[in-house]
């Protein structure tokens, strides 16, 4: 079978599954997702494995049985992050924002309109980032970022239900870095996921969590150029499915320095304090330092 066959195959598959789980109320879907998150910790895992090496650089003055019970924790966060994407997908938009059981500064997105200098929102991989666009968008103008699935297969259907609140997706390439560029310029929103590897061109090495970390120059970029205001966002997914509560509050000040270290480094705090606040529902699964500089050990390998 040809590879693009293969990769068809898959994103039907994945597309099924997301709708299976999208049959269950919320509470019985994160119950499946929790019991998934329970099997990765009990197994031998690669999301065990990257987890565990990244929750020990973070918090490495935590006990061995502290930092076991956060690993334990965030893997089982991790299954419902996976199983509620089928809730989050395919539901109709008005039945998943009922779920957001309450909103905590968003005086800081009004504030910046009122005074016309746009607005860019930081939402780290941190709980239910997915219903982060679904609410911004029904309520603001907004432009999201986002990276073109592995699968191409995916695409189409991803980009349809991010949009259907009324987002505009623009790729991570120089025409969706413009798009972002005109958003603000028109006191609109944006949206950018601040915590991902953004390649060797797209960044610099900043610390993250004492530790270097290939971090994007974007955010310091676009918010020096069009003085808007930074904040981050982060959807805590609230206990025994009773749905999310949104945490909007200002980055650091000098993520909009025109130096890059200073503003990178200022990033990478930002995304750590709302990491803290909410270490058990953080994707430490993601391998953050997959690239690190010259003459710094990989600690991905063994």
């Amino acid at each position: 079978m040809a590879k693009s066959s293969q990769k068809a195959v898959q994103g039907k598959l994945i597309i099924g599954l997301l709708r299976f789980f999208s049959w269950w109320s919320l509470p019985v879907n994160h119950r499946f997702g929790a019991v998934m998150g329970w099997l990765l910790w009990k197994l031998p895992s690669q999301p065990k494995r990257i987890s565990k090496i990244n929750i020990e650089l973070a918090f490495p003055y935590l006990s061995e049985n502290q930092q076991q019970q956060l690993l334990k924790k965030s893997l089982m966060e991790l299954g419902k992050t996976t199983t509620e994407l089928g809730a989050l997908w395919c539901w109709p938009t008005d039945k998943i924002l009922k779920k957001i059981q309450g909103v905590s500064g968003e005086s800081y997105i009004k504030e910046a309109f009122a005074q016309g200098q746009g607005v860019m929102v930081l939402s780290p991989h941190i709980g239910c980032w997915e219903v982060v666009g679904l609410y911004l968008a029904q309520n603001y103008p907004m432009t999201i970022l986002y990276r073109p699935p592995n699968i191409p297969y995916m695409e189409s259907f991803m980009t349809k239900v991010r949009q259907r609140a009324g987002a505009t997706l623009v790729p991570t390439d120089l025409t969706g870095v413009k798009r972002l560029r005109q958003a603000l310029r028109k006191n609109e929103l944006i949206g950018i996921l601040p915590d991902q590897d953004p390649g060797a061109s797209g960044g610099v090495y900043a610390p993250f969590f004492n530790h270097p970390a290939r971090t994007m120059v974007l955010v310091s970029k676009l918010a020096a150029k069009s003085n808007c205001r930074v904040l981050t966002i982060v959807a805590e997914r609230l206990p025994d499915g009773q749905g999310y509560y949104l945490h909007i509050t200002p980055a650091e000040a000098d993520v909009a320095n025109t130096d890059e270290a200073i503003a990178t480094t200022a990033l990478n705090r930002s995304v750590e304090k709302c990491a803290k606040r909410f270490s058990t529902q953080y994707q430490w699964n993601y391998k953050r330092y997959k690239h690190p500089p010259k003459g710094t050990a990989d600690v991905y390998k063994f």
